[in-house]
């Protein structure tokens, strides 16, 4: 399934909008000061990672979380149930296209009433509107290792086969949340065999494609992008299988896609 032009996003409003966050998310989001945003995501019980998102701090009582993947009013009516006696309102945003914008300084927020700007660093996300360029972010996210995760691949990975913690979503530091025993006992402990990978394939196929080879999953694409006569993706690739990629061993699918390994992340 391609990426949404569609902003996927929630607000969270209410005097216990930021402890409610800090209890649920993954991210240190009390130390988020406002106007600023961080990589965070929702783990279940298993430590799996069942939202990917940018979390926006817009004041003292409002976060914006904008989903990598994943659709907003599934992860609100779910997030919900979990509010109990918070004073803390799930609230579905309006609804904004994605875009691209001229670059912004990393984690920035440039919010006003039509349009949010997130600094990107090399680019800047903009939730507006108006779509304009919808394409030209993607490339950029996607070479940098910022994954996006399709339908088929939530509720799927753990942060460390997504390279979460590189990105800052997870911290070690913080009280309990859902997940939190799983993703300290990994962290410490090891036994994360999977990690994210850049490739290149011979052919464009749809995101969240597994590929096999001899019947079995060998490479697991999630966001893929056709630019410059090229086809590129984020895989989450087992890490015996990428070292036989990296030596152009064992590259190919059943069906005959060719992976070529560009760029990989660890945990």
């Amino acid at each position: 399934m391609p990426i949404s032009p569609t902003a996927q996003a929630v607000l969270l409003e209410g005097q216990d909008a930021i402890a409610f966050a800090q209890s649920q998310f993954t991210s240190q989001v009390t130390a988020l000061p406002n106007g600023q945003w961080q990589f965070s995501s929702w783990l279940d019980a298993q430590g799996r990672v069942r939202v990917l998102f940018h979390l926006a701090r817009l004041d003292d009582q409002r976060l914006l979380l904008v989903l990598r993947g994943g659709d907003a009013t599934t992860f609100a009516e779910a997030l919900r149930r979990f509010v109990f006696r918070s004073r803390v309102k799930v609230v579905i945003a309006d609804a904004w296209t994605l875009g691209n914008a001229p670059a912004m300084p990393m984690h920035i927020v440039d919010a006003n009433s039509d349009v949010i700007r997130l600094g990107c660093g090399t680019h800047t996300l903009q939730l507006s509107a108006n779509a304009g360029d919808n394409d030209s972010w993607r490339i950029a996210q996607l070479h940098a290792g910022w994954p996006w995760l399709p339908d088929d691949a939530l509720n799927e990975f753990i942060p460390p086969a997504l390279s979460l913690h590189r990105l800052g979503a997870i911290a070690l530091d913080k009280g309990c949340y859902p997940g939190q025993e799983i993703v300290a006992r990994l962290h410490y402990r090891g036994g994360n065999k999977r990690h994210l990978h850049r490739v290149q394939l011979s052919t464009s196929v749809s995101d969240g494609t597994a590929l096999l080879r001899n019947d079995r999953e060998f490479v697991r694409l999630l966001d893929v992008i056709a630019h410059a006569e090229r086809v590129e993706a984020l895989a989450v690739i087992a890490d015996d299988v990428a070292s036989n990629i990296s030596q152009d061993m064992e590259n190919v699918s059943d069906d005959g896609i060719e992976v070529k390994l560009l760029d990989s992340w660890q945990s």
